[in-house]
């Protein structure tokens, strides 16, 4: 098993802090008084103090723009459904509802796009099967 690192910037660490880990419920790891880091689904994010990233709604999601670049992750669907349920229930503002795509076909997935505070794109997708994750 691999994990991933991610290193981008935020503008607030406390606004970071309580979306990160208030709406999400990611654990904080380490921090200084620059960055901070978070287990986000098991892969480790660094978030650091700077001018956040520039998005731009060019990738193409079956019939929607979605903002480009974004980071992600792909969920067991039961723990997806717990999630878009809670994000639901705080009140998170989507980009992307959550919905499922591509029913009954190889690859079918659940998908919902929002933003961090600072505009960060974050798309968190469940499958009811993951050895369908890259399915053709």
């Amino acid at each position: 098993m691999s994990i991933f690192h991610l290193a981008y910037n935020v503008g607030n660490l406390e606004e970071a802090r309580a979306f990160y880990g208030g709406v999400l419920g990611c654990v904080e790891g380490r921090s200084t008084d620059t960055w901070v880091d978070y287990n986000f689904f098991g892969h480790q994010i660094s978030l650091h103090i700077g001018a956040p990233l520039i998005t731009e709604n060019t990738g193409h999601v079956g019939e929607h723009l979605v903002p480009m670049p974004h980071l992600g992750v792909i969920l067991p669907k039961a723990q997806w459904d717990a999630l878009a349920q809670d994000l639901k229930a705080k009140g998170v503002t989507f980009v992307l509802e959550p919905f499922t795509r591509f029913k009954g076909e190889p690859g079918e997935q659940s998908t919902m796009f929002f933003r961090d505070p600072f505009g960060t794109p974050i798309e968190i997708k469940g499958f009811a099967d993951m050895n369908g994750v890259f399915a053709t």
